[in-house]
């Protein structure tokens, strides 16, 4: 009997009123939304906001090209790989250097800036396995994130639904963002680095929660004729995951998803490391998130913020691409490969992750050490 992984989305309560408990109003992402202070956010407003994250690109292709690119990128991990030779090995190195070897070169283009720590889930801070349900994190990387929680504001950021990705790192003192954004939550009392110390809470995908649970169900039914396929319900999205199913039959499920969503304009689909997401069609993605973040914890237009995102999927590359053009911080691939990224440094698995973010603390630590017997 095939094996079926699906998660229960929580009831959708308060709608439009728990979409944000805080936002700054003179933010250029978020200046058109206006606060009522009867009703929370007024139904003009929201159909506003929404229409302005909207985008103009169809759910998915009709023609069978788009299948055929996917599934030759299937066959490798994402963001795509290169082609791999010595030389291509030692270029691509030296435009992404290992994030441990360049540790100093990190931090002295930290000194005197708030670093904010960003990590993708799946793949950086834990390993990339078979089943979904069983990707946690060891508890040695898990004292590793709290650590850096202390020092640092802290936030996951991941395709998988917020009480998912909870549930695996089980620690109340972090940013949490499921969905890949679309549901963001921060904890109840901010670090002391927050500058605002407010509650967060954005659900911009609100609407879009009984298409999802619509969706999750059809997908359910259809996949049962692919051997190893999983369905994830990750609340603002769904997963479908593949790693499980043989080759040959790639084509054909990726082809049997398309022809679900082509019914749902409102949806699109994409791919991450063997999975394919179906995702609403608004202009939101984890480099939103990243900037929303930045905004709730008082940085909006700081210069004096330095962002730290690590993550090893196609989906982290949005957040990669907002840092650069932010000319803030810097993005870090978790990779063995060579592959095409806008990150700036490299890491090759979980583990040089925890590495990372162990130095990161001891430096903390050290400094703080220096500063007192000054």
């Amino acid at each position: 009997m095939t094996k079926q992984s699906v998660m229960v989305s929580e009831p959708q309560t308060a709608g439009i009123n728990n979409m944000m408990e805080i936002v700054a109003k003179s933010s250029s992402l978020f200046s058109s939304m206006e606060m009522n202070t009867d009703n929370g956010y007024n139904f003009a407003i929201k159909k506003q906001f929404l229409k302005k994250l909207e985008t103009s690109v169809v759910g998915v292709d009709k023609g069978t090209t788009r299948i055929n690119a996917w599934v030759d990128s299937m066959r490798a991990s994402s963001p795509p790989r290169l082609n791999s030779t010595m030389d291509n090995d030692q270029s691509w190195m030296m435009q992404h250097p290992s994030a441990l070897n360049m540790f100093d070169e990190i931090i002295n283009a930290s000194k005197g800036k708030q670093i904010v720590m960003f990590l993708d889930y799946d793949g950086t801070l834990s390993p990339i396995v078979a089943d979904p349900d069983r990707a946690f994190m060891s508890e040695s990387m898990r004292t590793a994130v709290r650590d850096v929680a202390r020092y640092f504001p802290t936030a996951i950021v991941s395709g998988r639904s917020r009480d998912k990705v909870y549930s695996f790192v089980q620690l109340a003192e972090l940013y949490y963002a499921g969905s890949h954004g679309m549901d963001i939550k921060g904890p109840a009392k901010g670090p002391r680095n927050n500058k605002t110390n407010k509650p967060v809470l954005f659900q911009p995908a609100n609407d879009f929660l009984p298409l999802i649970d619509e969706v999750t169900k059809i997908l359910i039914e259809k996949v049962q004729s692919t051997p190893g396929a999983l369905v994830e319900n990750n609340k603002f999205c769904v997963s479908v995951h593949f790693r499980c199913v043989e080759e040959k039959r790639w084509n054909d499920l990726a082809e049997l998803v398309r022809s679900v969503i082509k019914e749902y304009p409102e949806l699109r689909m994409s791919q991450g490391r063997k999975v394919f997401e179906i995702r609403p069609t608004i202009k939101w993605d984890k480099g939103k998130a990243l900037e929303f973040l930045l905004e709730s914890l008082g940085y909006a237009n700081s210069t004096n913020v330095f962002p730290i995102y690590i993550g090893d999927d196609l989906t982290d590359e949005d957040a990669f691409k907002v840092l650069r053009e932010r000319d803030q911080g810097f993005g870090i691939l978790v990779s063995k490969f060579p592959k095409n990224t806008n990150a700036s440094y490299s890491l090759r698995e979980p583990a040089e992750v925890k590495d990372f973010l162990c130095r990161l603390v001891e430096w903390k630590r050290y400094s703080r050490r220096m500063i007192s017997r000054v």
